[in-house]
């Protein structure tokens, strides 16, 4: 693969035989990113997990200090008399039959789905457009639930959802390339910690396998675990 000259000059910053402390990585990953927008900071946690057995399924809410740097655009499904309280606390698309008609339709111009119990018949039917994408509101992540205000704050406040996928990695947006590294460290250290809270009792040998900082297009940067906290 022939390589272009922003990507050759990122890996001559990059000791790929290397497994760099957090903060290291946190420095880097913006030194080797070439991109002309504000590139999306990743991380990438393979765990000794096996996901298919259900008791090994890792999956959590955390919210981030310093959000995700993204702009969440969340979509409320309620009744008529919770509206006034999603509008009041950021939603950016508030209704429930005329939404769900349109979301039937193929429209998915948000990033969060919040709904409330009372209403998953309805929103439920959803399923076949929101759940390939990721948007399907669900109990665990705390997007179905009476309190519509308080989990709209929340996700705009930088709540991210993670679950680890059929390989056994989780992989989640903590930040921007514009970020601090300082802010980057701290929102990595905020999902490695909720990460170990949920450690399952059957998983066998080491849980963290390894785990990799990138940005958009950047190559991954292995990070040291024994510098995890």
């Amino acid at each position: 693969m022939k390589l272009t000259k922003n990507k050759k000059a990122a890996y001559e910053k990059l000791d790929q035989e290397k497994d760099y402390s957090l903060q290291d990585a946190a420095q880097l990953v913006k030194d080797i990113t070439f991109t002309k927008f504000d590139a999306s900071v990743d991380l990438d946690v393979r765990l000794g997990v096996d996901p298919k057995k259900a008791d090994q399924m890792v999956r959590g809410t955390v919210t981030l200090p310093h959000g995700t740097g993204k702009q969440m655009r969340v979509c409320v499904l309620c009744t008529p008399e919770k509206e006034d309280e999603a509008k009041a606390a950021g939603a950016d698309f508030v209704g429930l039959d005329e939404l769900v008609k349109k979301i039937e339709g193929g429209w998915v111009d948000f990033d969060v789905v919040v709904t409330m119990p009372a209403v998953m018949a309805k929103v439920g039917k959803l399923g076949k457009v929101l759940g390939p994408r990721g948007l399907m509101p669900n109990p665990k992540s705390g997007t179905v639930t009476p309190d519509i205000g308080k989990a709209v704050e929340e996700v705009k406040k930088g709540k991210i959802d993670f679950k680890v996928d059929k390989f056994g990695i989780i992989h989640a947006a903590i930040g921007k390339t514009s970020f601090s590294p300082e802010k980057i460290v701290d929102n990595a250290n905020e999902l490695v910690n909720a990460i170990t809270k949920l450690k399952p009792a059957s998983a066998k040998g080491d849980y963290f396998r390894s785990v990799t900082l990138s940005s958009t297009m950047s190559p991954g940067i292995s990070i040291d675990k024994r510098n995890l906290v």
